[in-house]
């Protein structure tokens, strides 16, 4: 395939530092390509939040990035997925990537027919996850966990300490002790503590979605011939509602260490 001439960045947001899960993997597979990632800290968590709430803030950051040029966004927050990307891709006339439960991949990996979903109750409340369990969670068992004040401590940069385990032993230990044997991660921030539950739960898998929906936004520039030429550097520019000193401050901790300078937002 030739190289493409789409020298845009791409866009893409969260509630905070959890998509930077997605992120990750996307300059993994992309690393010509410019990005311009919205923490949108001043609402975190988006979690609890009323779905509306939630919409309102997507279409807001999303209005954001676009003013920024963006050729493509990638919701990568659960939560905000399941309010608003059906939505947003109506809206905008550009293409959307949003999260979703790796629930078909969880129902094939699972020998005892048995899976943990450990996510936010707006994820677990959305019509995205109830149409993707309906469509692939056919004769599997599924424990839906809501993971109270995990993003919290992945927003603090807590993601293998002893605070971090007891918090995963007591929110998975009931349901793999009834027989869950695959966990999977249906929310960003929660990608960050697959080495603790991998840790705390030997033999139980543990299945994220940040890879394949960074392939899934790559795949996109491809297929809408919106690549980066080969010879573009990729780079990063931070768009943080909230505190940004702060926010900067937690990326070490999170082994994401970027070289780019941040810039402020004012939404």
């Amino acid at each position: 395939m030739l190289d493409g001439m789409d020298r845009r960045p791409v866009g893409m947001f969260d509630s905070g530092v959890g998509g930077l899960s997605v992120l990750r993997e996307f300059r993994r597979l992309a690393p010509n390509e410019r990005t311009v990632y919205f923490a949108d800290t001043a609402w975190f968590p988006y979690g609890p939040r009323d779905p509306g709430e939630v919409r309102k803030r997507a279409f807001a950051i999303s209005h954001r990035l676009v003013d920024a040029g963006v050729k493509l966004i990638v919701v990568a927050c659960n939560t905000a997925s399941a309010a608003a990307i059906a939505d947003l891709r109506q809206l905008f006339d550009l293409p959307f990537v949003g999260m979703v439960p790796a629930v078909k991949p969880a129902a094939h990996a699972s020998r005892r027919g048995r899976v943990a979903i450990l996510a936010t109750p707006g994820t677990f409340d959305g019509d995205l996850y109830s149409r993707v369990v309906d469509e692939f969670g056919k004769g599997t068992a599924i424990d839906r966990v809501v993971g109270h004040d995990l993003a919290e401590l992945v927003e603090k940069g807590e993601v293998d300490t002893p605070i971090v385990r007891e918090a995963v032993r007591s929110a998975l230990g009931p349901t793999i002790a009834n027989g869950s044997d695959v966990v999977v991660l249906g929310c960003t921030h929660y990608e960050f503590l697959a080495e603790a539950i991998k840790g705390e739960f030997p033999g139980v898998a543990v299945l994220g979605t940040g890879e394949p929906v960074a392939k899934r936004a790559s795949d996109i520039l491809s297929e809408l011939d919106l690549v980066a030429p080969s010879d573009a550097e990729g780079s990063l520019d931070l768009i943080i509602s909230g505190n940004r000193q702060a926010f900067l401050e937690i990326l070490p901790k999170l082994g994401f260490l970027p070289r780019e300078q941040a810039a402020e937002a004012q939404s």
